[in-house]
């Protein structure tokens, strides 16, 4: 029987997300710019670098934290007192490399990963080529990656997806047995009517707006489903790993009652809820220290990359094209 990973929380991850190939990156596109000699194709530099590498292992990237920690989930035993189903999966989490590197440099992602005591197994090695196009076949739960141009085609596909921030301060190591998300809310939880609003014709109406709806539940955003995983995760609990999730918005009374009902109807618990009124959510997440923050907002994910993991999720309307 072919292997599937039916009941798995899937996380698709690009290589620059989970590893500081930075410095490598670099070669990669001065490469790209440059005229090579007859005969030697641009990323020839690239993969050389990448194979004189090839047993030093890269150093942990932006996503490390959250993949590492979501794959103790495989390792960890069910809650005290509760028996494992026999139609329980082997295993709840599985990570997935979908890359735009060559398979060469593939090799060292996946001897990196061993290094760390990763268990990936899986990838696909596309040399420069979009890889968002396997996200289906995966039915990923969320993809990482540092190429936006990929984010947006997952996103438009169904897919949540967030644009890694590279420089991004590393993830805290003060809670080693738990995964903490944080995510916004418009255009990522949920869907991106009240921005529009807002947008559109100012606070005033924005908050107007929600307070006639506050009993009408928004309409599920990109990461809904995500959310929707790691609740399911949580759920099935485990005695050495546990997640806790926040969400950190913009929105302040009387606006924050719809953000509650909405996850009420939805029969989804958050652990923390921040009302911020427009503040900065740098300093409030460096408190909350998550593994990862979602955002629709670059701005927003720039003040929050001073202090955490984050992603940029390029959905909305605060992201339209022109």
């Amino acid at each position: 029987m072919a292997a599937n990973l039916d009941g798995q929380l899937v996380v698709a991850i690009s290589s620059r997300a989970l590893f500081d190939f930075e410095e490598e990156n670099l070669v990669f596109e001065t490469g790209m710019t440059a005229e090579p000699p007859p005969g030697v194709k641009k990323d020839a530099a690239y993969m050389k670098l990448q194979l004189e590498r090839l047993d030093v292992p890269a150093k942990p990237g932006v996503a490390f934290s959250l993949v590492k920690k979501l794959l103790a989930f495989n390792d960890a035993p069910e809650s005290a007192g509760e028996a494992a189903s026999p139609t329980a999966p082997a295993q709840r989490v599985e990570v997935v490399i979908l890359s735009r590197n060559d398979p060469v440099s593939g090799m060292r992602v996946f001897r990196s990963a061993q290094h760390y005591g990763l268990k990936i197994e899986r990838g696909t090695f596309n040399r420069g080529e979009a890889p968002w196009r396997y996200l289906k076949p995966l039915h990923a739960n969320l993809f990482l990656s540092a190429h936006l141009s990929d984010v947006r085609d997952a996103l438009a596909a169904g897919v949540p997806a967030a644009q890694v921030y590279p420089h991004s301060v590393r993830a805290s190591d003060a809670h080693p047995n738990e995964v903490r998300i944080a995510f916004d809310g418009d255009a990522v939880l949920f869907s991106d009517e009240a921005e529009r609003v807002f947008q559109a014709q100012g606070l005033s109406a924005f908050q107007q707006h929600e307070r006639d709806k506050a009993s009408q539940p928004l309409l599920a955003g990109p990461f809904k489903p995500l959310l929707e995983a790691l609740h399911r995760l949580q759920q099935a609990g485990t005695s050495r790993m546990r997640i806790r999730t926040a969400l950190v918005t913009a929105r302040s009374a009387p606006a924050h009652e719809r953000a509650i009902r909405t996850l009420m109807d939805w029969n989804i618990e958050v652990d923390e809820a921040m009302f911020l009124g427009g503040l900065a959510k740098g300093e409030f997440l460096r408190e909350f220290e998550p593994d990862f923050f979602f955002d629709d907002q670059t701005g927003h994910v720039h003040s929050a990359a001073q202090h955490v993991p984050s992603g940029h999720v390029a959905s909305g309307v605060s992201n339209q094209l022109s």
